[in-house]
């Protein structure tokens, strides 16, 4: 049987303790850029680009483009997204970063980095308690998983060639629907959103579902393999023009496309919520 925390022990949590805000001696980036992205228009592909930082290679420095304030706060603190309760507009990817690190800077050096980077030109508050959070559970579908197994194989020249400055975005497919590569594993056009997985487990697929459903999704599936997948679908915060194929939302297309079922469950979970945030940074 499923155990909840009780009510009263929920409340005490939330009104205890808050979040620590970074101390003013705390590691900081050596340089900092932080600007709003240039605007999309209709029909613009989105795809979150970032490179660098420790365990990359580039650890000296980071290059984000167009980020969100929930993504930053998420990876500043290190809770996943649907542990961040924030408000709706910090979830667009609207701002560029770039950063240089000192040598020898540790992931833990970086997230504080990062907390105070947002505290200062953000004015970035949080706290933590305790909710209890509506989920899912990923199984296995009536009919049995429609996976494909990973197989290795030899980069194409195309894919096997250095990042050319200036990164060319993805193509559009006659569907309507990004066409991904590589090197760019998931973007989105008008709602229109395609993800790809390379040799991944189950496991990273609950993840990432977690993060665009912004919910906790725990693998149940009991699949062990390593899969090359890929699945589209409407995104429901950008409803298809009336001509179009409606397309399925994401929780249909892992239905349709993995053979994978989601069913809804709830449980109480730590999460982060931000207080306040502001839209526009302080200049460099």
């Amino acid at each position: 049987m499923r155990r909840t925390a009780p009510v009263a022990a929920l409340a005490a949590l939330a009104c205890c303790g808050g979040w620590a805000q970074p101390a003013p001696d705390s590691p900081t980036f050596e340089a900092a850029s932080v600007k709003l992205s240039p605007p999309r228009k209709p029909g613009d592909i989105f795809f979150g680009r970032h490179s660098g930082g420790p365990g990359t290679p580039d650890p000296g420095r980071i290059d984000w483009r167009q980020m969100s304030i929930d993504v930053l706060v998420s990876r500043a603190y290190d809770v996943p997204q649907w542990q961040l309760f924030s408000p709706d507009w910090t979830r667009l990817g609207q701002y560029d970063i770039t950063a240089k690190l000192p040598p020898g800077t540790t992931m833990e050096q970086f997230r504080l980095m990062l907390q105070n980077l947002l505290a200062e030109r953000f004015k970035v508050r949080v706290h933590r308690e305790m909710r209890e959070l509506a989920g899912y559970s990923l199984t296995v579908a009536n009919g049995g998983p429609k996976l494909r197994p990973h197989v290795t194989t030899a980069q194409t020249a195309a894919e096997d060639k250095p990042p050319e400055s200036g990164f060319k975005l993805p193509a559009v497919g006659p569907d309507g629907y990004p066409v991904l590569t590589a090197r760019i594993p998931m973007a989105a056009v008008d709602g229109k959103s395609r993800k790809r997985w390379d040799n991944a487990g189950i496991g990273e697929v609950a993840e990432t579902l977690s993060a665009y459903l912004r919910a906790p999704v725990t693998d149940d599936t009991a699949l062990t393999g390593k899969y090359d997948l890929e699945i589209y679908w409407q995104s429901r915060d950008f409803p298809a023009k009336p001509d179009d194929d409606p397309g399925p939302d994401l929780v249909a297309a892992v239905q349709q496309q993995l053979g994978l079922k989601m069913e809804k469950l709830k449980r109480p979970f730590e999460v982060l919520v931000l207080d306040s945030a502001e839209k526009i940074p302080t200049g460099d």
